[in-house]
């Protein structure tokens, strides 16, 4: 099971390696960003799309923690998307924008999430179902998903030309004393 320090570290990290990517991505013309390169969002604003949607979706639900973490109470304004391929702007500058606030929201769970807070389950919903899962390991789910995707795109963004440097978290992971 993660720890807060744990949880504070992929925050940070996950961060980061978002503006990192758009930084990268806001290389390229707009046509290479929403040309179809076969991925499965398509294109890699397709891709980036996803990533807000997801979080979006994870970052609402985690609002039902029986903690009532007051650092999700700004995720009440931002409606759920349609879908996982939901289009939130084909402009990569106002997506960026809401990627910020994204980050935002979750590094500052991260901030205030405690070890008991990782350990409560949590009840969610979703198209097949009710569930009850341990709150830490549905954080290391946003985490990791965000890894896959950002994976993808910047495989994308490589066959494009574009390097957007070292991405292990190993990287930020601190030696030990």
């Amino acid at each position: 099971m993660p720890s807060h320090d744990d949880i504070v570290l992929l925050a940070s990290y996950n961060a980061t390696m978002n503006e990192r990517m758009y930084a990268a991505a806001a290389t390229l013309p707009k046509e290479a960003l929403i040309a179809d390169r076969g991925a499965f969002f398509g294109s890699v604003l397709g891709t980036l799309n996803h990533l807000v949607a997801g979080d979006t979706i994870w970052l609402r639900r985690f609002m039902a923690h029986p903690s009532g973490l007051s650092s999700l109470q700004v995720m009440a304004d931002i409606a759920a998307p349609a879908s996982l391929a939901h289009i939130y702007s084909d402009d990569l500058q106002t997506l960026l924008e809401h990627r910020r606030r994204l980050d935002g929201t979750i590094v500052a769970l991260a901030a205030e999430v405690s070890d008991r807070d990782l350990q409560a389950p949590l009840l969610y919903k979703n198209a097949r179902g009710d569930f009850q899962k341990r709150f830490g390991s549905l954080l290391l789910h946003l985490f990791n998903h965000q890894t896959h995707h950002r994976g993808q795109a910047s495989t994308l963004l490589s066959q494009a030309g574009v390097d957007i440097g070292v991405t292990d978290l190993l990287a930020w992971i601190p030696d030990c004393d």
